[in-house]
Parts: C-alpha cells; structure tokens; sequence
C-alpha cells in the first residue's frame, strides 16, 4: 500500500482528496493534517466521514510526516509548500503539491503574480507540471509535482491540440471562464456568502487573475509561439464546476472534420477526456463529481474564428482527481485507480 500523507485535508480540495483515497485499492492515508483542527476527529470535521475515518487531525510538520508517507500531498495556499521544502524531504518522499508555487518556471513571474517571495527557487526547474494527459512521461519520474491549478486544467487542455497543432494565432486567444464558489476555498470571505454569490453572476480578477501566466506558459510550449491571452474568471452561483469558452483566430480555413480529426488524435486514448459529439457544448453537470473533462468546438467561417468549449469538476480534475492521478503515474498504477467516478446528476 502507498502510504499518503495531506496537509491541508480539511480544505475543500483536501476533503477531495481524502473521499477519493478512501476508494483507493492501492492507498492509505496516514496523516490528516489540518493546521486549524489539530487534534479534532475528521469525521467531526466532515461528517460524511462518519464511521469511514477514525482518525484525527495531526498538524503540518512535514519533516515528520516525509518520514512516515510515500507520497504527501500540500493542498496548501501559495507560499507554504515553497516554505518548508528541502532535499531532505524530497529524498524521502514525493510531493504533489496542489499550490502554484512551482507551477510557474519564471520566478520573477510567480513573485509578480503572487505578491510574495518564493522561498525555495532551487527546486522550480526540477518540478514537473502535472498535467497528466500532457507531461505523464514526465510525471513517471518526478519527485515534485506541481499540480496544475482549476481554471488552468481545463483553458489548456480545451485550446492544447489546436496550439500544439499551429492551427490558431495564439496572440488572439480569449478565454471567457465560469467557476462555482468552491474555487475560492473554504475559508470565510464576504464576497462567497451565500447572499453575495445567490441569484448573481460577476467577473473578478479583470485583467489581472494569477492563473493567466500559467496558461500562458503552458500553451507557449504546446505551440512554440509567445503566447498572451486575455482571461476573465467569472463567479457562478454554483457548488462546483468550470465552463470556459474559448475564442481564437484560425491561421487558415478548416472544416468540422479537420479539426474534429486533431482533437481525436491527442484525446481518443485519454480516459479522462471527452470530445463530445458535433453540435453538443459542454454542460458543467455533466461532469461534476467526476474527472472528466468535456469538450466541444464551433467553427465561426464569418469571423474566421474557432470557438472552443471545456468543463471540468473543480475540485477533481481541477485539483483532487488530478492530483490521484498524478500519484497513480508516479507509483506505476492505472490512472484511473481511485477515480472510476461516474458524474452526479441531479
């Protein structure tokens, strides 16, 4: 059995990531840490736990918990993982971390976007970004995973074939996103109340929102082109979810077919990835509770442009589905070990 260890398990994401490990055949979770209900049984934490999890929360001494576990997942803010890591800890056990702090080869860039200084630099050439269906060659190998963000996962992986296939002018891509209010975390906030999210819809971080130079980055290397985007992330009234729309100029004109046919080359043998049928745009419930990700297409010959559709379940494609499957490559499982979830509906 893999031996696993969270920090961060009473985090939205965290709390996916124990709900999935308990289905896990090849895993055990030995340490629940959580910083904020040290010593407090999980189950008193998240009550669906009752009677599956005896255990109680531990704290966040990852020194100690490297020692006892294969594999330690940081569901953590930004900054902590890059705080507390070392080659002592790297040499005892992996980390998927579920943060930005590696995600972003640049530091200059981390540091712009995050408003904080990056406490370990050293290791941000050695982290692979775990996009699985993407870099898994080089997922097998890693002790550092940095787990690609929600909004991130499913803007790359809808644009990717087309990038990678130079079939788009990069430096047009607009990417319009919804998100559900778990994406915001658990903590308490005033804009996340229930009477600031119900019967309302807005968009926030205009311009500015830190997951733009990780889309950047990442569908950089997929096309070989600098690549600069306009991302505007939306607040939908919703648990969990992510829609993304997608719009880009074609470098030429294409049918249906063509790019039907580059899309089923990249994604036909991919478990988690679903290219819908002609015509079909993708539905956030759908695919929720799941790691699937939906995607569509819609060729506009007036504008010239391709428009490209993805959602995703934030919280596990987005982060704790993603993340196992992540650890499944690393330990030389099946990918879909843990994450054979059919979506929820209603």
């Amino acid at each position: 059995m893999i031996k696993v260890g969270i920090i961060g398990a009473t985090g939205y994401a965290g709390g996916e990531l124990v709900r999935l490990l308990a289905g896990h055949r090849e895993a055990e979770i030995v340490w629940y840490g959580s910083k904020s209900y040290i010593d407090k049984k999980y189950a008193d934490v998240y009550r669906n736990m009752f009677e599956l999890v005896e255990d109680s929360c531990l704290d966040d001494n990852i020194e100690e918990l490297a020692k006892r576990a294969d594999v330690i997942f940081t569901a953590t803010p930004q900054g902590f993982c890059a705080s507390v890591m070392s080659q002592e800890i790297l040499s005892q056990a992996k980390i998927i971390d579920l943060s930005a702090d590696y995600r972003i080869k640049d530091v200059s860039v981390y540091e712009n976007w995050y408003g904080i200084v990056h406490k370990s630099p050293q290791f941000i050439k050695e982290a692979v970004y775990g996009l699985c269906e993407v870099n898994r060659d080089a997922v097998r190998g890693a002790r550092l995973v940095a787990n690609p963000g929600c909004y991130t996962t499913c803007s790359i992986l809808t644009a990717y074939p087309l990038a990678k296939e130079g079939m788009i002018d990069m430096n047009t891509l607009i990417i319009d996103a919804k998100s559900g209010t778990s994406g915001a975390g658990r903590g308490a906030k005033i804009p996340n109340l229930f009477c600031e999210v119900n019967e309302n819809i807005k968009a926030y971080g205009v311009a500015s929102h830190r997951h733009t130079p990780e889309i950047e980055e990442q569908l950089a290397y997929a096309s070989g082109e600098d690549t600069v985007i306009s991302f505007t992330p939306h607040l939908v009234p919703m648990n969990r979810g992510i829609l993304v729309t997608e719009y880009a100029s074609l470098k030429k004109a294409v049918t249906y077919e063509e790019v039907k046919a580059v899309y089923d080359h990249y994604y036909k043998e991919e478990t988690f990835v679903r290219v819908l049928e002609k015509d079909v745009c993708p539905e956030t419930k759908w695919v929720e509770g799941s790691n699937y990700v939906d995607i569509s297409f819609k060729i506009d010959p007036r504008t010239n442009r391709v428009i490209m559709m993805g959602a995703i379940d934030n919280l596990i494609k987005g982060a704790a589905g993603q993340a196992v499957q992540n650890m499944n490559i690393l330990f030389g499982l099946k990918e879909s070990e843990g994450l054979k979830l059919v979506p929820v509906f209603p």
